[in-house]
């Protein structure tokens, strides 16, 4: 049981350091909020709610890794290095992947709604 207790206040500590420095994880939290009560306006299938919401969370769970990334990385050097770059490259392009699955998701479900 403490070593739950300890996995959930670490987890709020990065999301409290997220949060606090870096600015992409502060958009993407106000998009999760705006998204509670916008999503049943679009549907209220469970199935499709949970793709909305975790659309979102899958985006936000990313951007926390490619900040971990990005830390761990300026910690190694903050010279040019090629290793360094490319693990900073391939840590933003999986931001980029989860945006376009959340916006294919939303997309989709803004297109059923207004066609329907």
């Amino acid at each position: 049981m403490k070593r739950i207790v300890a996995a959930f206040f670490n987890s709020l500590a990065g999301l409290r350091f997220g949060l606090s420095r870096e600015a992409a994880l502060r958009e993407e939290m106000i998009l999760i909020a705006l998204s509670l009560p916008a999503a049943p306006m679009l549907t209220l299938e469970p199935w499709k709610l949970l793709a909305l919401w975790g659309s979102l969370l899958l985006l936000l769970c990313v951007e926390l890794l490619n900040t971990g990334i990005e830390k761990l990385a300026d910690r190694v050097t903050r010279d040019d290095d090629g290793l360094v770059k490319i693990a900073k490259d391939c840590g933003s392009a999986a931001v980029m992947m989860a945006i376009l699955i959340a916006a294919g998701c939303w997309g989709v479900a803004l297109w059923e709604r207004i066609s329907a």
